[in-house]
């Protein structure tokens, strides 16, 4: 039964990795991507955890990629997983898509506009699977404790938390690091979403913006401030991603960084 990974319980003591593309777009894409992070987490002592949207459901315009279909997309996350032996991550969206998502995946997450829907988490919860919850860019990470208490009150003990920026005005978003100590008060561990905290949302053209150049500086402060993980979308070239392509890593460029993350975590641990 996968185990949720936590700094005190790793034999390298590294950080985790939540890593992988926005959405499932092809089953040829997801298993080029997830052979890469394998090698790569596997070389470095990084537990991983394969991420990948089944259905985009948030999305601006109505013309937007929205999925390849549920039940396809989810059997790629399965044969992902069966494939690389990885646990594997995805966002679930109402009530009637946990128990659905559950028979393909290891970890559910709840985004981070939902985090408060109480029938979700109760959804969620009732599975037994981990669930990941993002912190709503309108809370504060001392808030997220109502979260974590209504999975642990519908009986899961097995919660991660996870901060993706805060809002700031209408079209931006901003790193808070007191969030992260203030969520593992919680006693769940914490994610910073390095990618998704840099988007720039609601965009006159309805498809979001983003500032990847400033991944490594949201990620290098996680690791310095204590992440117990971190939560990175990469593609192999993000310009023709069908979703969130302007806020994502280039795959190349992820060997490098994570270099440079464990050596932060071995200097600060």
């Amino acid at each position: 039964m996968f185990e949720i990974p936590k700094l005190s319980h790793t034999a390298s003591g590294n950080f985790f990795l939540m890593a992988g593309p926005c959405a499932i777009e092809g089953e040829e894409m997801a298993l080029q991507i997830a052979e890469h992070l394998k090698e790569l987490t596997d070389r470095l002592q990084i537990p991983l955890i394969f991420k990948g949207s089944y259905r985009k459901a948030n999305r601006s315009r109505l013309d937007s990629f929205t999925g390849i279909g549920d039940e396809k997309a989810l059997r790629i996350l399965r044969k992902v997983s069966e494939t690389f032996e990885v646990p594997t991550v995805t966002d679930i969206h109402e009530t009637t898509e946990a128990a659905m998502a559950a028979e393909y995946v290891d970890v559910l997450q709840i985004p981070a506009f939902l985090c408060r829907q109480t029938d979700l988490l109760i959804a969620a919860a009732e599975t037994g699977k981990v669930i990941n919850v993002k912190k709503g860019q309108f809370l504060s990470g001392a808030a997220m404790k109502f979260a974590v208490e209504k999975i642990h009150q519908s009986g899961n003990e097995k919660v991660i938390l996870t901060d993706r920026g805060n809002s700031f005005g209408y079209s931006d978003l901003v790193v808070d690091f007191r969030n992260l100590p203030e969520m593992q008060a919680t006693g769940a561990p914490v994610v910073m979403d390095v990618t998704h905290s840099l988007q720039q949302p609601n965009q006159s053209s309805g498809v979001t913006g983003g500032k990847p150049a400033l991944i490594e500086t949201i990620a290098k402060a996680a690791i310095a401030v204590g992440a117990d993980g971190l939560f990175i979308e990469t593609h192999p070239t993000p310009s023709i991603a069908k979703s969130d392509g302007a806020n994502m890593l280039p795959l190349a460029q992820l060997e490098e960084l994570l270099q440079k993350l464990v050596r932060i975590r071995q200097a600060v641990k």
